[in-house]
């Protein structure tokens, strides 16, 4: 059997102090290297991941997710990528599949496999959650992310699917769960409205029906039981806050949801550019 080529774990950070130990510990067998880049978190984040003996550690100014992963992925030395989120972990038989994937086919590019998430005490396996497969292994320079909230993989070349879930721990609870609806809601809404998207009624008033029907009855999230009622409900609520919030920016004096950050404010038409965020610390 060959050798297998050396892999880098990417993960970009914010105050996760409750979850990168576990994430950390989770890939530490299967990566060469860990690169973390931190959003300057206030937590102790940047302390937990200093200490781990592999992990590469920088902060960088948070610009969106797309342009953090991509700059993350410049620091890596390995021949190949495996993007994690804090929130993830490696499941034992997904561990496997990669150490075995990477002593095989030279001509392929990347791999992608499913990701498996538990919410109030139940893996969820339908309703648009399972398998969410997406490409998170590649060579080095054989990808990059495009987008600024939503952000998709764009691969050159071939690419094969692995066998074991990356579990994805999203949410504590139903409170945890609101409360990043709430915030993404904002951040989509905002990007709407940068890229010139317009309220529409019709989106407002049919969207979030479409959202449930679509979540509970097409795919399947009844199978999931009262947490599968749950999730179709929630995300019919955050179509509506999407659009709720695009039509709140278009109204005169909104700079931005008051629950992003500054960095996240509005963009006048006659603003310029903003300045090149600062050069990344390395510890």
């Amino acid at each position: 059997m060959s050798e297998r080529q050396t892999l880098s774990a990417i993960i970009i950070t914010y105050n996760e102090e409750d979850n990168i130990r576990a994430c950390l510990d989770s890939v530490s067998d299967t990566v060469d290297e860990i690169i973390v880049v931190d959003s300057f978190s206030t937590d102790a984040t940047p302390e937990i991941c200093r200490h781990h003996p592999k992990v590469v550690f920088y902060q960088h100014t948070f610009d969106d997710y797309s342009s953090q992963r991509n700059r993350a992925m410049e620091y890596a030395s390995s021949q190949w990528i495996l993007i994690i989120d804090a929130d993830e972990r490696l499941s034992g038989e997904l561990s496997r599949s990669i150490l075995d994937f990477l002593k095989g086919d030279p001509a392929v590019s990347g791999a992608m496999f499913p990701r498996l998430t538990p919410y109030m005490q139940r893996d969820i396996r339908h309703g648009g959650w399972y398998p969410n497969q997406r490409y998170r292994v590649w060579r080095k320079g054989a990808a990059h992310y495009e987008g600024a909230i939503h952000e998709r993989v764009v691969l050159q070349g071939k690419g094969v699917s692995l066998k074991g879930d990356l579990l994805h721990y999203t949410v504590k609870d139903l409170s945890d769960h609101a409360d990043n609806v709430n915030k993404f809601s904002s951040i989509a809404a905002l990007d709407r409205y940068h890229k010139g998207k317009k309220f529409s009624l019709m989106r407002l008033l049919f969207k979030p029906a479409g959202k449930f029907i679509e979540t509970y009855l097409i795919r399947l999230g009844l199978l999931d039981g009262l947490q599968g009622f749950i999730i179709a409900v929630v995300s019919s609520y955050y179509s509506f806050l999407r659009e709720a919030k695009l039509f709140e920016l278009q109204l005169p004096g909104s700079d931005k949801p008051s629950n992003l950050p500054d960095s996240y404010r509005k963009r006048g038409e006659s603003e310029s550019p903003a300045p090149a965020p600062p050069a990344a610390t390395r510890s």
